[in-house]
């Protein structure tokens, strides 16, 4: 099975050198890899001692994040080593200050892998949430390198619980221990067999819980906001700001708003531009405006949503009309109530919020102005919804302190 396993990736991999020709982010993804093994020669020593992290996406490098933080305070003589799959992963983090070294991870083929592993040395390797590659796997394996998989999530549909996943459950198999965050994917690992695993909980809530202790100060929210309530729109997508267009005649007294729009690319801006009143102020227009006098504000950067929350007394989080739904703990961790989209299956945070009470789902432009409108107006009602989440929050932390005690006692680091 190796055997048609390393074909079919090689053959992917042929063309997908192919395909970069006509996709920019599939050239991101073939040209990144080519100077990963030399980079890695002029960065490693012979003598360095590596603990590897392997993130598919941005994503999960936020969720292992916490965990990098604390290897790094504890594990200083030790060189971390950030890979990731994804271009869009690696663009945004390759100059991060939080690790040592950060590249792409080689194809999964037999002489890629042997020659990354002989390059690195690592002393563990990590692996975040989903990433299981069969041949660096196995090949850890034989060198006897713990592999461990932090902030596992398991569902039933997955191919390790099919009839024909006996590869891939062979895969998944090779990991020395299995941090998972819910009781679920404990139970469907027993149905393998597999016993090492840890009920941690998810470290996404400790990277969270985090925003709590740093400062968010904005002055530009400061002026803004005033002394009014303030609504964010944070990550929305077109069917997500069409809501906010239906309401803004109905916008009250003492209510301002916030977009962060997902997209930030000149065309989608200028469509927002026609479609909201002349008396909007946009972030990049700062330097000539002053914010106080406006109500409503298109955040056109990127970089300082989790901070904007900070100010919301409301926040709609957007994706959830099926583009898929935005990180809705970073409002959370705030302790406002949340507002979403109808398409909030298979994020488990938001499932648990929603049934708490503490998200709103709103179906249509109308749900969502009565909805606005009767958050406004109930400060008693703002104060509850808000402690839901900011409870809900609090309660989940401590994944990673679990994850790097037993590291730091198992595997001697």
């Amino acid at each position: 099975m190796y055997s048609l396993y390393n074909l079919l990736i090689s053959a992917s991999w042929q063309f997908l050198k192919i395909a970069a020709f006509f996709k920019p982010k599939l050239k991101l993804f073939v040209e990144g890899r080519r100077g990963v093994l030399s980079f890695l020669r002029e960065h490693l020593g012979q003598n360095d001692r590596v603990i590897w992290i392997h993130t598919a996406s941005l994503g999960e490098f936020e969720q292992g994040l916490p965990v990098i933080k604390a290897l790094k305070e504890s594990c200083s003589d030790y060189k971390v080593l950030v890979t990731f799959f994804s271009p869009s992963g690696y663009e945004v983090k390759k100059n991060s200050g939080d690790v040592d070294l950060i590249t792409y991870l080689p194809i999964d083929v037999r002489s890629k892998v042997e020659t990354f592993l002989d390059l690195t040395k690592p002393v563990i390797a990590l692996f975040v949430k989903y990433e299981i590659w069969p041949n660096y796997l196995n090949a850890l394996s034989k060198r006897q390198i713990p592999a461990v998989l932090i902030s596992g999530r398991f569902t039933p549909d997955q191919v390790f619980f099919k009839g024909y996943g006996g590869f891939m459950r062979q895969a998944l198999r090779q990991f020395s221990h299995y941090f998972v965050q819910d009781e679920r994917s404990v139970q469907l690992l027993e149905r393998l067999g597999i016993t090492g695993v840890t009920l941690s909980g998810d470290t996404r809530f400790d990277r969270v819980n985090e925003i709590l202790e740093r400062d968010n100060t904005l002055p530009f929210m400061d002026r803004f906001k005033g002394n009014d309530l303030c609504l964010v729109m944070g990550s929305t997508w077109p069917e997500d700001e069409a809501l906010l267009f239906s309401f803004l005649p109905e916008l009250p007294a003492g209510l301002r708003i916030l977009i962060a729009p997902h997209d930030i690319k000149e065309g989608h801006l200028h469509s927002l531009r026609e479609s909201l009143p002349a008396k909007t102020l946009f972030y990049s227009e700062l330097g000539e405006q002053d914010p106080s006098e406006f109500r409503i504000l298109v955040l056109d950067t990127i970089g300082l949503l989790t901070k904007v929350y900070s100010y919301a007394d409301i926040a709609y989080v957007g994706g959830g009309f099926a583009t898929g739904l935005h990180n809705t703990l970073e409002p959370a961790v705030f302790g406002i109530p949340v507002l979403t989209g109808p398409d909030f299956k298979g994020f488990t945070e938001a499932e648990d919020l929603v049934e708490l009470g503490g998200i709103s789902v709103v179906e249509n432009p109308e749900s969502f102005s009565i909805r606005i409108l009767e958050l406004v107006r109930n400060k008693r009602e703002r104060n509850r919804l808000g402690k839901i989440n900011a409870d809900f929050v609090a309660s989940r932390t401590g994944a990673t302190l679990k994850i790097t005690a037993y590291l730091k006692d198992k595997m001697d680091l």
